[in-house]
């Protein structure tokens, strides 16, 4: 392929011209831990639920909690107050690309405890509530007492939860470019207590293919730092947007001309193909457009006639330009 100009038909919204996408990685991240017999301690199943929830991409600007980082965070500070306390289970999200609305954990903690643990409970209940009113105002923190044969140690318990806590979750920078849209994020999407310790898997998305790196060397840091390793897969480029474009200007002022409308430039926090080709056509320049359609990838998808009789002589004139 030697053309140097891309015109992306994947978009749908008419007018609507997208010059910038992100890029994303998994990164599964390894804690070690052995389970080990209980002691006479009383378990608790601790459960973190109510939240929405949302597609990693599209809704993590949204402020919606994370049950797994907000547990995380409850079983730390519950670790704080209750000394000995140890992790028996925890369970959170089933895909990386989706923030988690739901976390279940099983605790132990020393006998005599039980009262200052369910008050605690409730306690951060309240403050959660308070925390995601005005977003997440579904939130609910309970406990009840359960049965548990074994837990991880206190001091890997310890380590386990500094980590969670540690380890960063959501919106990490917002584009320069594009004010209100996410450059870069994270998403803690599943975490899981196996056999062999606690998994931790991430979604990372940036339009920035080195602050992309940088959020893989910040995860990569602190598991390091609790003696865990972190493995990364499903690496796609992204696609940052070009201050400077002929061909974008060259199509929109073709759209001006044929419609008398001005069409609007944006960027969006998914993925779109741009960013593949990009990767092995140096220098490539890319615009991605398309049709008005609705209800994509549902029994209900349709296509406007109209629309596509519009595109399609956009696409025409545009070829006639850059010849």
């Amino acid at each position: 392929l030697k053309g140097r100009k891309l015109l992306n038909l994947d978009s749908e919204e008419e007018g609507i011209f997208t010059v910038s996408c992100a890029g994303g990685m998994r990164a599964d991240c390894t804690l070690p831990g052995k389970r080990e017999p209980l002691g006479g301690e009383s378990c608790y199943a601790v459960t973190l639920s109510g939240l929405q929830g949302g597609h990693s991409g599209g809704d993590i600007d949204k402020g919606r909690g994370s049950a797994n980082a907000l547990m995380g965070r409850v079983l730390y500070s519950a670790m704080e107050q209750l000394s000995g306390l140890r992790l028996a289970a925890i369970q959170g999200g089933r895909f990386d690309n989706v923030i988690c609305s739901r976390c279940d954990a099983v605790i132990a903690v020393p006998a005599g405890k039980e009262a200052e643990l369910e008050q605690f409970i409730r306690g951060f209940d309240a403050t959660l509530k308070n925390e995601y009113a005005g977003c997440d105002a579904g939130v609910t923190l309970e406990c009840a007492k359960t049965e548990a044969a074994s837990a991880v140690s206190a001091e890997t318990t310890s380590v386990m939860l500094h980590t969670l806590l540690a380890l960063p979750q959501g919106v990490e920078e917002m584009s320069a470019d594009f004010p209100g849209l996410v450059q870069t994020s994270l998403n803690m999407g599943v975490v899981k207590l196996d056999g062999d310790g606690l998994h931790i898997t991430f979604s990372i998305r940036s339009s920035i293919a080195s602050r992309k790196l940088m959020l893989a060397q910040r995860v990569r840091a602190v598991a390091a730092l609790a003696g865990g390793t972190v493995a990364e897969r499903g690496v796609y480029p992204g696609w940052q947007y070009k201050r400077e474009s002929q061909f974008r200007d060259t199509l929109l002022a073709a759209y001006k001309d044929l419609t008398g409308k001005d069409g609007v430039v944006e960027a969006t926090h998914g993925g779109l193909e741009c960013g593949l080709l990009m990767e092995k056509i140096p220098g490539l320049d890319a615009v991605s457009m398309g049709p008005e359609l609705h209800d994509v990838h549902s029994v209900r998808e349709r296509l406007s006639v109209p629309s596509t009789e519009r595109t399609y002589e956009l696409v025409c004139e545009l070829l006639r330009r850059s010849c």
